[in-house]
């Protein structure tokens, strides 16, 4: 077996990759409806974007294609269509984006039980997807590493709905309050004692 020499002109530094993904991040955000027939199967970070009615008191920076949209979340995913379609377009439980949002739309009325963990009730899931179906747009960026680029995108971009790797400066106190309230709305039933 011999293996390919690699030259340092094929080699792309990660700076090069950040500014390859910051550039397909900031192209035009695709509709739900569109982005999920779209989305590959490859690794790589994807960026959310809402209008600026949405979650007002969250400002985010615009989009640099479409700034009538501005960004609220950025994340990686080792398959972008598996963590679209299975984690954040379905489960609470395995999302931080769904997690996270439902505690700020919390005077819609999200319903939660506990499982192992506290997740919103079924026809709850169905609604928040719904909801972001018809608020959210979605755009992404193939990469073979994103966990090697995505700190460097948060730190640059500082998406209000991040708050991992996110500068203490811009960490949005009102998220981390939805995400406490939001875990804090079930808990496990304790057993009962008899005396």
């Amino acid at each position: 077996m011999t293996i390919p020499e690699t030259r340092p002109d094929d080699v792309r530094t990660d700076g090069a990759r950040v500014e390859d993904a910051l550039r397909l991040l900031s192209g035009v955000p695709l509709g739900l409806d569109v982005a999920v027939k779209r989305l590959s199967r490859g690794s790589g970070v994807y960026a959310w974007w809402a209008g600026p009615s949405i979650l007002p008191e969250l400002p985010g920076p615009p989009n640099e294609s479409d700034p009538s949209l501005r960004l609220l979340y950025l994340g990686r995913a080792t398959s972008l269509r598996g963590r679209i379609l299975r984690n954040h377009l379905r489960r609470s439980g395995s999302s931080t984006l769904r997690r996270t949002l439902a505690g700020l739309l919390v005077s819609e009325g999200y319903r939660t039980t506990w499982t192992d963990r506290v997740v919103l009730v079924s026809e709850d899931e169905a609604r928040l997807t719904a909801w972001m179906y018809a608020h959210l747009r979605l755009t992404w960026a193939e990469d073979s590493e994103p966990a090697t680029i995505e700190a460097e995108l948060v730190r640059r971009v500082h998406p209000p709905l991040n708050v991992h790797g996110v500068d203490p400066e811009h960490i949005q106190a009102a998220v981390v309050a939805a995400k406490d309230s939001y875990n804090a709305s079930s808990r496990p039933v304790e057993p009962s004692r008899t005396p």
